[in-house]
């Protein structure tokens, strides 16, 4: 028996386009193609290396054998990564964690996909963690169960609402298609390369966090820092200022050798729209996120908050519901969105 398949969505093809076009990190693009074209150069490599040993009927270097026997090495990883979270995973659905599964069908369809990935929630073991991925044609997203808890009715929705956007904005802009993966594949084993691509795919993701759920940064980022319990008490202007003040060469190597963007450096992005975040030199202006915020000042958009997802069709479709309004249009918007 075949695994149900995603639940589709009315949206029109080509409708996540202008959301992708709009909170795309600007040098992520730049930063893909200096991957695929390192990766090709180390693939190049291989293959000559391979050619090499076959001639001398020696052993070809072990490296040289992992980047040609990429393809199937992925294909593998990604589709035993999606049967662990199929058998050990809790999956959302409109009867198992509800009000999340409808947070998932609201997100995928502000971000244009035609369909709503599937969801489940991993235990974390004190880990606070979500991820993306695929395997074929199917798209899935996994909430480590301590990062899901701060979601609670008791806690903050809009963290979790925040988090799920997160995840569901790096189907929507392609990070997780398989193709994309392997064409970058060896880039990860070049220093700064591969980790600069995958922080501009994070900064990419939280546009779409802030685009869909604003108000939901703040308490998700805080959580990174503090974890479940002390999230309530970290200061995140405070995190956020020491981008600024936090200089050094060691802290410029901590930050290009990471695949996420260093906290401090995140959460002056997040609360500091007039533009994109840093992928290599920190920022050198401070922002607070109490100060009022002229929006044609906004690099990175704040589209609309959340609102209740939109009934299923009798045909089973999931409708997408209107366009939202503009912020400036909507009462519920916040102030400094």
């Amino acid at each position: 028996m075949r695994p149900q398949p995603m639940a589709r969505l009315t949206a029109p093809p080509g409708r996540q386009v202008p959301m992708r076009r709009a909170v795309r990190h600007p040098r992520e693009i730049l930063a893909l193609v200096v991957a695929i074209i390192a990766s090709l150069v180390l693939l190049s490599w291989a293959i000559s290396e391979f050619v090499a040993a076959a001639r001398e009927q020696r052993q070809p270097d072990v490296y040289a054998l992992l980047l040609i026997g990429a393809p199937l090495l992925v294909w593998f990883a990604r589709g035993q990564f999606w049967a662990q979270q199929r058998l050990n995973g809790i999956k959302l659905t409109p009867e198992q964690f509800p009000e999340a599964h409808a947070m998932l069908v609201d997100a995928a369809a502000r971000s244009g996909l035609p369909y709503v990935p599937d969801a489940y929630v991993v235990l974390g073991n004190g880990m606070i963690n979500a991820a993306a991925s695929g395997h074929g044609f199917r798209r899935f997203v996994v909430v480590f169960s301590d990062l899901f808890e701060v979601g609670g009715a008791n806690r903050d929705p809009d963290a979790l609402r925040f988090i799920i956007a997160h995840e569901v904005g790096h189907i929507a802009a392609g990070h997780t298609s398989y193709w994309r993966v392997l064409g970058t594949f060896a880039s990860q084993y070049i220093p700064v390369v591969g980790t600069t691509l995958s922080r501009a795919q994070e900064y990419t993701a939280d546009n779409y966090g802030h685009a869909l759920i604003p108000q939901g940064a703040r308490l998700t980022m805080a959580t990174l820092a503090g974890g479940k319990y002390l999230n309530r008490s970290v200061d995140v202007d405070a995190l956020a200022d020491r981008a600024v003040t936090e200089p050094g060469l060691f802290v410029w190597i901590a930050n290009a050798l990471s695949t996420h963007p260093v906290l401090a450096w995140r959460m002056h992005a997040l609360r500091d729209r007039r533009r994109p975040g840093r992928l290599l030199w920190r920022p050198r202006t401070p922002w607070l996120w109490r100060q009022p915020v002229d929006p044609a000042q906004h690099r990175v958009p704040a589209l609309v908050g959340f609102q209740p997802t939109p009934l299923v069709a009798p045909d089973g479709f999931v409708q997408a519901g209107a366009e939202p309004l503009p912020v400036a249009d909507r009462q519920d918007a916040p102030a400094d969105a």
